[in-house]
């Protein structure tokens, strides 16, 4: 079988902040004509929906690891983004031989990242 990822979804109790936080702060392309309470984001081949309700936050930070990482061409010039609006990263920037990658809390808590690959 031949499967991809299709959609990826995130929970939020403040559906229009969290809505905000991926279109203004991560620059996501916003798909309005999905409409609805459900916000739809265009991630190339796959959707990402942020929908209405808590979201499932590990019992213990360590280890940390994303929900979900982004891909990102210029990891430094999107870190300065994300500092420009206030947002927190507890790790600094890390790396291993084949990318480095930062991650960060949205409004609602979900852990993300942003990963260059080199």
């Amino acid at each position: 079988m031949d499967m991809r990822i299709a959609v990826v979804s995130l929970w939020a109790q403040d559906v229009p902040g969290a809505a905000h936080f991926y279109r203004d702060v991560l620059g996501l392309p916003w798909l309005a004509h999905f409409g609805g309470d459900r916000p739809h984001f265009d991630l190339g081949s796959t959707l990402l929906t942020i929908v209405h309700g808590r979201p499932a936050l590990p019992p213990d930070p360590e280890p940390h690891f994303p929900v979900v990482a982004f891909s990102t061409p210029d990891l430094e010039a999107a870190m300065k983004k994300l500092q420009s609006h206030g947002v927190s990263l507890p790790w600094g920037m890390e790396s291993n031989a084949s990318s480095r990658w930062v991650m960060f809390h949205d409004p609602e808590g979900n852990l993300l990242e942003l990963v260059e690959f080199k």
